[in-house]
């Protein structure tokens, strides 16, 4: 009992900063942001400007397989429900989860934009039985791509700084075409794609953006992106491109009745395509929750990757039950957390939430549809551009002037750009290889690890005090990645 004394003394003799020590402890107690609840406003207004920012690229997929394979407009409407609807879903087992799905961070799924070629090669006018052959091949793609993401979440150790920045900088670089598209209209068979009034408006909801993240402060200055679509769409309305037949034609209920399309079918060709667009989508996914995990401060490790592609391929395999496609990341919300600082992952399970409530109510989703593609590239610039910035950002502490880190970079790089800046480049290749090259992600991921692996970890052993360097990351990635959130 005499020690007990002498112990406390000891211990505060070791320890004379007590002030400090509980400012640790209750740091330590803190939740960490990724985990926070919001006030209910801000989680609700928050959650509805990540659907804001996604919704376009929810709906173009079915917009566009749903013609390409023979269905009616009232039948590609009902396509476009259905997939906000699995999205919905999928972004909840992202955000929520449940036992080892979901990576648990404020990550967006929907339709993968990866599959639509290979979606209207397998049911071009074929109606509905090409569209219950497409959810065959994506149900089986799915199960198995859920087999191997243990496996395939090991591939962490791979993506070093020098990976995942040349990645988050693609990704940025290769969704700004799609801000550009829409800036000018979305549709290049309209009288008015490109013309003065859809740039100008892409401009002035740009503009409308920026000065909002600099003038305003607090809650307003995060949701600057949301305002920005709200005012250039009443811009817009007197301008005479804001089209509001999209209410008028929506029923106020409908739900997304299973299989409605038949029961699946399944080919051989069609799901061996699907499953080749599951590998796209995993890769993909994974650099897109690396470039989350350093956005938000919890690095994606391999428990996490492996949750997040659980999540990917559980969603895609639940979405034809509801007649929904192939569900993966959307790099555009990442750059939205970026951007907002609001790192909560249940104000996107908020917006997941919001997301099933407008594939189960047609009519609210016509209002958000209300949004013209030109006020959404304006925003989508800075969105997009965002993402690229933050790969620029982890690329700065990949030591690129250790080894051939440059290299690696400029060859990533420049292959991974080939889609954007020459999107025939590869028109003389099979169609089922086009799936892969005609992403520019895809191809600079494969890239850049097949080059790390090839200068960083085989052949020629780098001296011991250099290795981390060379390996792509300094020597204290900590301190240098700190600036990243």
């Amino acid at each position: 009992m005499a020690a007990e004394p002498r112990f406390r003394k000891d211990a505060d003799a070791a320890a004379p900063d007590a002030t400090a020590d509980t400012a640790a402890e209750a740091g330590a107690d803190r939740k960490h942001p990724v985990d926070e609840t919001l006030p209910p406003l801000k989680m609700f207004t928050s959650g509805l400007q990540h659907v804001a920012a996604m919704y376009a690229g929810v709906v173009a997929p079915p917009l566009i397989v749903g013609p390409a394979v023979g269905l009616t407009a009232k039948e590609t409407a009902f396509l476009m429900g259905a997939s906000l609807f699995t999205a919905g879903i999928a972004t909840l087992l992202q955000t929520i989860g449940f036992w080892k799905v979901g990576a648990r961070l404020p990550f967006v799924n929907g339709v993968s934009f990866a599959g639509v070629a290979p979606m209207i090669a397998i049911g071009k006018d074929r109606g509905h039985d090409g569209i219950a052959v497409i959810f065959g091949a994506i149900i089986v793609a799915s199960l198995l791509g859920f087999l191997v993401a243990p496996y395939f979440g090991k591939l962490v150790r791979f993506f070093p700084p020098v990976v995942t920045g040349t990645v988050i900088t693609l990704i940025g670089v290769s969704l700004l075409p799609v801000a550009f598209n829409w800036s000018q209209g979305g549709n290049a068979t309209a009288d008015d794609y490109g013309s003065i009034t859809n740039i100008t408006m892409a401009a002035v909801t740009l503009v409308i953006v920026l000065a909002m993240r600099k003038l305003l402060r607090g809650f307003l200055q995060q949701i600057a992106i949301l305002l920005g679509l709200v005012i250039g769409t009443l811009i817009a309305i007197p301008a005479g491109i804001t089209d509001f037949g999209a209410i008028s034609d929506a029923d106020v209920v409908g739900f997304p009745t299973p299989f409605a399309f038949g029961a699946p079918q399944f080919e051989i060709a069609a799901i061996i395509s699907m499953c080749i667009v599951m590998l796209v989508c995993m890769t993909e996914s994974t650099a897109d929750m690396l470039a989350l995990g350093k956005i938000v401060g919890r690095p994606a490790d391999e428990k996490i990757i492996e949750g997040g592609l659980r999540a990917d391929t559980l969603g895609s395999a639940i979405s034809p039950l509801f007649n929904g496609f192939m569900c993966s990341a959307f790099a555009q919300n990442v750059g939205l957390v970026a951007m907002t600082k609001i790192r909560s992952r249940f104000v996107v399970a908020v917006g997941g939430a919001i997301l099933i409530v407008l594939g189960l109510v047609p009519v609210a989703a016509s209002v958000i549809a209300l949004v013209p593609l030109p006020v959404l590239g304006g925003a989508g610039i800075v969105l997009f551009g965002t993402v690229a910035a933050s790969g620029i950002q982890t690329l700065a502490t990949a030591a690129l002037e250790k080894g051939e880190n440059a290299l690696i970079v400029a060859a990533a790089v420049g292959i991974g750009l080939i889609p954007i800046a020459a999107p025939q480049f590869y028109h003389a290749f099979p169609e089922d290889l086009l799936v892969v090259l005609d992403s520019g992600i895809s191809t600079g991921c494969v890239v850049a690890i097949v080059l790390n692996l090839a200068f960083n970890h085989f052949g020629r052993k780098p001296e011991a005090q250099d290795e981390e360097q060379v390996n792509g990351e300094h020597v204290v990635p900590a301190a240098a990645g700190a600036g990243v959130h």
